[in-house]
């Protein structure tokens, strides 16, 4: 496994670790987390493919220089960074909840044409709800209660993001929170390595975002992976992206939370190993950033 540093095009230091061999496949974590929760995927993936795990900017425990407060714009022109870097003309991309967040920004300001497959794991294109939109977070995250999330971020930041995850709709999770279960502990320690205020300014990009008109626009094959427990989402949220992606596969998890594909990382390595079959699609071809550019403008 290599950790790559590369230089995104304002300056700021990219972190990367890549494993695998074969057709490369882009993987973007959740808020708050790192490369590393894509750990359980890297056996079943690993021995077929090339996994590029970036660390979101502002995640990972890497220090920002440049800009101390991103937004999902500048994330998503990340991943074009990265992919001219490796010089990787189309690229299979996985995003769970930020990382999908992320791509539907990519895919607002860049289109598909750098994305041969997607995944999109247990988000939502529209975080806020309202009285015309009920498929946000919980069901009932209005403008009111996402203030008070901002309110408590700025407080005691580490619990007001473990609150955020508990105490939505998966029982189980508010029940071994208040229990302070080993996992939680564990959780909690890892958040010890998020700067806070760079991932609430983040945070405040993704809250403000509707990306429910990008949706329609996604013209490669998708992979949808939602949990029927989900902390944040009901079914109805999963069905209407599954509505409005043209290509798009819903796959339902039973029993898992907001992460399905650790629920059941090998199901989830299976079904996207056959959306990569879906069309056939030469390996990813080797061509220079220049030429990339050259293209668009023609």
């Amino acid at each position: 496994m290599q950790h790559e540093t590369i230089s995104a095009d304002d300056g700021e230091q990219l972190h990367i670790r890549a494993s695998g061999n074969g057709v490369p496949i882009l993987l973007l974590h959740g808020w708050t987390s790192s490369h590393a929760a894509w750990a359980p995927l890297l056996k079943p993936l690993g021995a077929q493919h090339r996994l590029l795990r970036p660390d979101a900017r502002g995640h990972g425990g890497h220090p920002l220089t440049v800009n101390h407060a991103p937004d999902v714009k500048r994330l998503a022109r990340d991943i074009i960074n990265l992919l001219d870097h490796y010089q990787i003309e189309r690229v299979a991309a996985v995003g769970h909840s930020m990382g999908a967040l992320t791509l539907w920004q990519c895919i607002r300001d860049f289109g598909t044409e750098r994305f041969s497959h997607i995944a999109f794991i247990d988000q939502s294109p529209k975080l806020l709800t309202d009285e015309t939109w009920s498929c946000g977070i919980y069901g009932d995250f209005d403008s009111a209660r996402a203030q008070r999330l901002l309110d408590d971020l700025g407080g005691d930041f580490i619990e007001a993001v473990l609150r955020l995850i508990a105490f939505g709709l998966n029982d189980k999770a508010r029940e071994t929170y208040l229990r302070n279960t080993s996992g939680w502990r564990a959780v909690r320690d890892s958040l010890r390595n998020i700067d806070p205020p760079p991932a609430i300014a983040i945070w405040n990009t993704l809250v403000a975002a509707d990306y429910r008109d990008v949706l329609p626009a996604i013209d490669v094959p998708t992979l949808l992976a939602y949990g029927t427990c989900s902390n944040f989402y009901t079914e109805a949220t999963a069905r209407y992206v599954a509505a409005h992606i043209p290509r798009a596969r819903l796959s339902l998890y039973e029993g898992a939370d907001h992460c399905p594909h650790l629920f059941q990382p090998e199901r989830f390595a299976a079904e996207l190993s056959q959306l990569l079959n879906t069309v056939k699609v030469a390996p990813a071809t080797l061509v220079s950033p220049l030429a990339i550019r050259e293209r668009g403008r023609g």
